[in-house]
């Protein structure tokens, strides 16, 4: 028991210290595991320390870099802002010296204005100063044509008696005789006082409108005009003719279709004519065809490319020569479609004439001689400028330029006095208005000046052949002469069929029927020419 005792106390404390060294390794292992996650967990937090510092140093290192950026930019947009304001404040203050450069010209204009109205109310004055003259003129021949009156009276009374006496006759035949007689004396009297009257009148109304119409020609250059309805475009050499042509004549064809023009190439060396009536087409083909030469390339997509191109900007030159038209003129508010058509006259002949041309020299001839009348001088410039517009529709549409003009004016809205001027122009209708009659002499003018417009030889002869044939179909003429240009008619007649007072009423008679039978420019001065020779020979 005792031996018993003994080995199971000793098999206990082998336990207790098996027991006692496993609790020691768990202690150990554990405290080493402690110590282990600590150095871990110091290790973990360093390394973490460490990529904070880095991120935080890049994070610095980005915003220096922003902030660098920002800072650049900053200076880049205000430099910006300082140019815009730089270039705009320039932009202002050229447009302001345009501004007063503009007020400046319409100031001094108003200044020339306010001159011409001071010479016109004293050329009033002084014109009324001669029409008060002239009334008392006309008062003292009124009074001598009374005494003269009273003369024929006693004079009467005194025949009566005398031939009472001598002729035997009853009261009632020598009335009638002496009244036939006194009828005849009066009749060539009174014709003779009608044509000095007449020709007075005629001289000084000659003189004033001469006045007017050399002022207003003066005061009105232009170019003379020769234009025709074909265009020649120079080639830099015979072997573009090929290129132009192209295979089979593809190139042709493409230019003809594209532009409406026919292109004539023959063996005239180096050049290419385009035929064509419609003028604005005519010139794009002109000017596709220069630029397809200068370019090179000549095939049909080019061709079209071209056609559009070109047509685009001389819709622009149009509508810039519309206004420039208007500017010239210096009248304004016309609606926008009629300058696009003043435009296109540029394009448009009548006679080898601009109308363009003519246009702008009808209105200023006729402002001219409206601002010496008195009369508006706005008005007549528009009418002026306005009385061909029809031409610029006429080879599109049916009917004449005239009746076409007045039928664009009215779409547009212009004044029905404005398109009475326009069919009053050739003397279709009656002119309502001073202005009207003035667009009328102002487009004589324009066309009968030297230089102004072509006729063809045989349309001349024939027009001169007419004259003559008109004069020469009188009772009474001797011989008829169409001279000067046909501006004048020198009609001779026979001293022995026409007398003096038949001579005046002659002349009216012919130059009636020229008017209602002849078309002609400007005006035909008819000169009825009567002497009488006697001839004797010495034997």
């Amino acid at each position: 028991m005792a031996n018993y005792g003994s080995l199971l106390l000793a098999d206990m404390g082998v336990g207790l210290a098996v027991a006692l060294i496993v609790v020691a390794l768990v202690v150990g292992a554990g405290i080493a595991a402690l110590v282990t996650w600590v150095t871990l967990k110091k290790v973990s937090e360093k390394r973490s320390r460490e990529k904070l510092d880095s991120t935080e140093k890049q994070v610095e290192e980005m915003l220096e870099k922003a902030e660098s950026e920002i800072n650049r930019r900053k200076k880049e947009a205000i430099l910006e802002a300082k140019e815009q304001d730089l270039k705009r404040r320039n932009e202002f203050e050229q447009e302001m010296k345009e501004k007063r450069a503009e007020q400046k010209r319409v100031e001094d204009r108003l200044n020339r204005q306010e001159d011409q109205l001071e010479k016109r109310e004293t050329e009033i004055a002084r014109k009324e100063q001669s029409l008060e003259a002239q009334k008392n003129n006309w008062a003292k021949k009124n009074e001598e044509v009374q005494k003269v009156q009273e003369q024929l009276s006693r004079q009467h009374e005194l025949m009566l008696a005398e031939l009472e006496r001598v002729a035997q006759l009853t009261k009632d035949e020598a009335k009638k005789q002496l009244t036939e007689e006194i009828l005849d004396e009066t009749r060539r009297d009174l014709a003779v006082q009608v044509r000095n009257l007449e020709q007075q009148a005629k001289d000084e109304a000659d003189m004033n409108a001469k006045n007017v119409i050399t002022l207003a020609i003066q005061r009105c250059a232009s170019d003379h005009a020769s234009e025709s309805t074909v265009s020649v475009v120079p080639l830099p050499n015979d072997d573009m003719k090929a290129r132009i042509i192209g295979r089979e004549g593809r190139n042709i064809r493409a230019l003809e279709n594209a532009t409406g023009i026919e292109l004539i190439i023959d063996d005239t060396p180096e050049v290419v004519i385009l035929s064509g009536f419609d003028p604005v087409r005519r010139e794009i083909a002109r000017i596709t065809l220069e630029r397809l030469i200068g370019d090179g390339r000549i095939h049909p997509a080019r061709i079209e490319e071209t056609v559009e191109k070109v047509r685009k900007e001389l819709d622009q030159q149009i509508k810039e020569a519309g206004e420039n038209a208007m500017f010239e003129v210096g009248i304004f508010g016309l609606h926008p479609e009629i300058i696009k058509l003043l435009g296109r006259l540029k394009f448009r002949t009548s006679y080898g004439q601009n109308v363009y041309r003519h246009s702008i020299e009808v209105a200023q001839l006729a402002g001219l001689m409206a601002q010496e009348l008195g009369l508006d001088v706005n008005f007549a410039k528009r009418a002026g400028l306005l009385h061909d517009i029809g031409k610029a529709v006429d080879h599109e549409q049916e009917g004449t330029h005239i009746q076409l003009g007045a039928d664009v004016a009215k779409k547009y809205k212009e004044n029905a006095m404005i398109v009475n001027a326009i069919m009053a122009h050739h003397g279709d209708v009656e002119p309502k208005t001073m202005e009207a009659v003035l667009v009328q002499a102002a487009d004589g003018i324009s066309g009968a000046r030297p230089g102004a417009r072509r006729e063809t030889g045989a349309g001349y002869v024939k027009r001169l052949e007419k004259l003559e044939e008109i004069g020469a179909s009188f009772k009474g003429v001797d011989k008829c002469y169409a001279i000067q240009a046909g501006r004048e008619v020198r009609v001779i007649v026979k001293p022995d069929q026409v007398d003096d007072a038949q001579a005046l009423f002659l002349a009216k008679d012919i130059a009636k029927k020229i008017e209602s039978e002849l078309e002609y420019p400007g005006q035909i001065k008819v000169n009825v020419i009567r002497e009488f020779r006697s001839v004797e020979y010495a034997k």
